[in-house]
Parts: structure tokens; C-alpha cells; sequence
């Protein structure tokens, strides 16, 4: 598929399932959030390149909220799609659910935004193909995210006016 060309938000699409382990737990018996993070960034990456066909690097992990905790044994599932493109970054969101294997039951744990660059061969940002919008969900999705975007951007220019340690 050409660069210029678009490509469907179900292409980018991600599935990443992961056991928790005890290394992956504090004393609770709990995952630690960094390790939930970690994953999240691992899984926005591979559909930022899934829908770039580029080299991705994060900019920004926006709006990570940790909604319940996930225990020793159970199983993870990050799903992560691109909700938005501009001219080099795109905005991937990644639901994480936590199933725990003795019951069956599945728990939504935490969500993220992220901002993922695009990067041609020698490293420096590079244009990114259009996202296509082929049902409802996506265009509510590419319109949410267009606004978080914009508060992204209003956070940006008020940090650059603040000297760090302030």
C-alpha cells in the first residue's frame, strides 16, 4: 500500500494477551502500574506501525487511568487501535481488561491514549498515510481524539512557558 494512500482503522488493530507473574506483582499481589504501562506501550507501538509501516517512537502517554487492580495468575488483554492521524504522530487507544481464570469473570482494569511518530530510515519524523473511517465507533473514536489532541497541544505550549522544578 502506497504512503499517500489511506488505510482502515481495522488494520492497525492490536491483540496482546499476558499472564501476570509474580515479578510483575507488588506485596498486594498486584501488577504493578508501570508494568500495565509498559504493555500499553508495546501494544500502541505495534499498530502505530501496523498502520504507519514505519519506525514508531512514543511522544506521549495521555490520559492513562488505572479503573481496577489485576492480581498474581491473571490474564491480560491490551487492545489498541489508531483513533487519529496528523502529519507525522498518530493517537492510539489501548483498552486493558483483566480475566480472572478461576471464575471466568473479565474485568475492564485500564485505558490509555498515546502519541506514536512516525519515522523514515535516517530517524527523523515522516509522513503518515490517512486513517480511513469505515463505521460509526471509528468516527466517534477520530472525533474524541481530535479533541484530546487539541488539549494535548493547549498542555504543550502551557509546559513550554514553565520552567521545569518550578
Amino acid at each position: 500500500m502506497a504512503a499517500d494512500q489511506g488505510k482502515p482503522c481495522s488494520a492497525s488493530r492490536v491483540v496482546m494477551t499476558e499472564l501476570v507473574l509474580p515479578s510483575h506483582t507488588n506485596a498486594l499481589g498486584t501488577i504493578f502500574g508501570g508494568v500495565i504501562m509498559s504493555w500499553i506501550d508495546i501494544a500502541g507501538a505495534i499498530s502505530a506501525q501496523r498502520h504507519s509501516g514505519h519506525d514508531v517512537v512514543t511522544a506521549s502517554i495521555d490520559d492513562l487511568h488505572f479503573i481496577a487492580p489485576v492480581y498474581i495468575g491473571w490474564v491480560v488483554t491490551l487492545q489498541a487501535s489508531v483513533n487519529f492521524v496528523a502529519k507525522t504522530s498518530m493517537e492510539v487507544g489501548v483498552r486493558v481488561d483483566a480475566e480472572n481464570p478461576r471464575t471466568g469473570e473479565v474485568f475492564h482494569t485500564s485505558r490509555a491514549y498515546s502519541t506514536f511518530v512516525a519515522l523514515d530510515s535516517s530517524g527523523a519524523p515522516t509522513a503518515v498515510r490517512p486513517l480511513i473511517l469505515e463505521t460509526d465507533d471509528d468516527r466517534r473514536r477520530n472525533q474524541q481524539a481530535q479533541l484530546r489532541r487539541s488539549l494535548r497541544l493547549k498542555r504543550r505550549d502551557i509546559q513550554k512557558s514553565e520552567p521545569l522544578g518550578s
